[in-house]
């Protein structure tokens, strides 16, 4: 009965499982798998916003306020009464008219533009902080990379933990029949030492087992809709037959903790995000004081029946042509509202080297229970394959002694059923192991590709 709670509970964590017929590696399957990952390609749209946030902020260097207006319309022309005034003089007529029968588009269009000369190095804390934050935006990008990864790595094996269970329903569906068959000859021919009760439990054994039966085989179906939805196929299956420790080397805590500290994405894109913050304190503090441009302004408007004033200080709206280049001073004078914005840069500047240390404190957490589940699981594999080997000898014990005539057929069925149980163990703490192992790999920022197979 242990086996098979033992069994229920292992089936219910099962991702993975299909049956294919190309062979794919674990990284081809991670690679694959992130690739085709919705919420990978999400947070990849974070880069793009962030190097879209440097291209504006490098764009404001240079002309970073262009306008152009136009206008366009239907008007009547204009005639004098004055015969003797030139066209260019109209405005001396007071008693000059709209010529109604006279009509023309009008055309109209101004520019403007402005060009920083020197703002205090706000522009270019502009520029440092959009380039600042796409770093922490990769980063992150990373560490969302690094947890799909890992998750997949838990579907591959899962996989290899399916195929070795159904063989070990094999071998245990094979020992039922071998005990099964010794029982009927046992009853056939009226043995003594027969006993109604490994009847009835071998019969009950067999029920149950034909309900695991149907569960392994519904959970393959699951996993396999699983397979071909992570891999956008059926025909894959994974390099490896066996599921067996994966190679790697424990190093000490300290160790991993330096690995930690130098290669978590987390820990580069907070210090990335904290240089971001001190140039937009920079530049926030910067734009107190005045800013120093140039401006550019041009217009020029064109009607055919309108005739263009020879007087400069004369402008006719209609047909006239102008340009202008100055310099200025822009100053904003509220000064409230400019120190409670250097004040919140400072404020976000000071949480930012807040979430670093809180950030640290996590990892540093996280890495030592990661380190303490990975060193359980490993004991946790090397005394069940002892317990195992002890338990065949049990088993290869019994099978003699009923072999030679004075052995119990109950002592022969405890002891089978003792082995299937520790097979089925000893393959889950493998399957843990892994786990565990590659999540300790995640918390040191190591990638998990790097495992390999004893």
């Amino acid at each position: 009965m242990r086996f098979f709670i033992l069994l229920i509970l292992l089936i219910s964590t099962f991702q993975t499982v299909a049956t294919a017929q190309q062979q794919i590696t674990l990284k081809e399957f991670i690679d694959r798998g992130i690739e085709r990952s919705g919420l990978i390609q999400y947070e990849r749209g974070a880069i793009n916003l962030a190097e879209n946030r440097i291209d504006q902020a490098r764009s404001s260097r240079i002309l970073p306020r262009v306008d152009l207006n136009t206008n366009h319309g239907l008007i009547p022309g204009v005639i004098s009464q004055d015969a003797s005034l030139p066209k260019g003089q109209y405005y001396l007529d007071p008693n000059l008219e709209n010529n109604w029968e006279d009509w023309a588009i009008f055309t109209r269009a101004e520019i403007s533009a402005l060009q920083p000369l020197y703002s205090w190095g706000a522009i270019n804390k502009a520029i440092r902080a959009a380039e600042a934050g796409a770093i922490a935006a990769e980063q992150s990008f990373n560490a969302k990379q690094n947890e799909v990864a890992l998750q997949l790595y838990e579907l591959y094996y899962s996989y290899l933990l399916t195929l070795e269970i159904e063989r070990i329903l094999e071998d245990a569906e094979r020992t039922l029949k071998r005990i099964g068959d010794t029982l009927k000859e046992m009853q056939d021919s009226m043995d003594p030492d027969l006993k109604e009760r490994d009847i009835f439990q071998l019969d009950i054994f067999r029920a149950e087992f034909q309900i695991q039966k149907m569960q392994v085989a519904q959970s393959k179906d699951v996993v396999n809709r699983i397979w071909t939805y992570i891999l956008g196929s059926d025909e894959y299956a994974p390099v490896e037959s066996f599921l067996d420790p994966v190679r790697f080397e424990l190093l000490s805590f300290d160790e991993f903790h330096e690995y930690a500290m130098a290669n978590r994405p987390e820990i580069k894109g907070v210090n990335a995000g904290i240089d971001a913050l001190r140039n937009v304190a920079d530049a926030t503090r910067a734009q107190n004081y005045p800013l120093f441009y140039l401006g550019l302004t041009a217009s020029y408007a064109n009607t055919p029946n309108r005739p263009r004033q020879t007087n400069p200080f004369i402008i006719n709206n209609t047909n006239f042509a102008s340009a202008g280049i100055g310099f200025g001073i822009r100053q904003n004078l509220n000064f409230s509202a400019m120190r409670n914005q250097t004040e919140r840069a400072e404020i976000e500047f000071k949480r930012g080297t807040d979430l670093k240390n809180a950030l640290t404190d996590g990892i540093m957490l996280e890495l030592n229970e990661k380190y303490s589940e990975a060193v359980v699981a490993e004991t946790k594999v090397v005394q069940l394959e002892e317990a195992l080997r002890i338990t065949r000898e049990w088993v290869r014990h019994e099978q003699l002694n009923y072999d030679y005539g004075f052995g119990d057929v109950e002592d022969l069925l405890d002891a089978s059923r003792k082995e299937l149980e520790l097979r089925v163990q000893v393959k889950q703490s493998v399957f843990e192991l892994n786990k565990k192992i590659a999540a300790l790999y995640k918390s040191a920022g190591l990638p998990v590709t790097e495992l390999g197979h004893n």
